[in-house]
């Protein structure tokens, strides 16, 4: 897992991903009133979210192959890439659109943005050091 100063270095933004998307996974899933003001009354509502939650596991599935394996490093690097600054800009536009939401959304909003661009940083770090996989 974390072997080397390079291991911490390009592997932390994927633990720390996963940490936090695999259990708001289950809270999408399961309890989505549990910490957020969403109330879901149809199947369809519920069919979204349990979707949602796959979406979230599957995805933290292939970042725990990249920690663990190092053929998969660089595509779990890529995917989080996409993933965080995907949600962090999509919220962005929502701040503008839609008005400032609770503290939670907007600390998720910086982590996401933070965690996507580390991304980029770690893969160019790779770039450059020519670490190989």
């Amino acid at each position: 897992m974390i072997k080397t100063k390079n291991d911490f270095i390009t592997k932390i933004h994927l633990i720390i991903s996963v940490c936090i998307v695999v259990p708001v996974a289950f809270i999408y899933g399961f309890q989505p009133s549990l910490n957020f003001d969403i109330h879901l009354q149809t199947i369809d509502e519920h069919n979204q979210f349990k979707a949602i939650m796959g979406l979230y596991l599957g995805f933290s599935t292939l970042w725990i192959l990249g920690i663990f394996k190092s053929s998969y490093l660089k595509i779990a690097i890529i995917t989080n890439i996409i993933f965080m600054l995907g949600l962090g800009f999509g919220r962005l536009i929502s701040i503008l659109m839609d008005g400032t939401p609770t503290f939670a959304y907007i600390f998720g909003t910086v982590a996401e943005l933070f965690l996507g661009f580390y991304g980029l940083w770690v893969y160019r770090f790779i770039a450059v050091k020519r670490i190989e996989f």
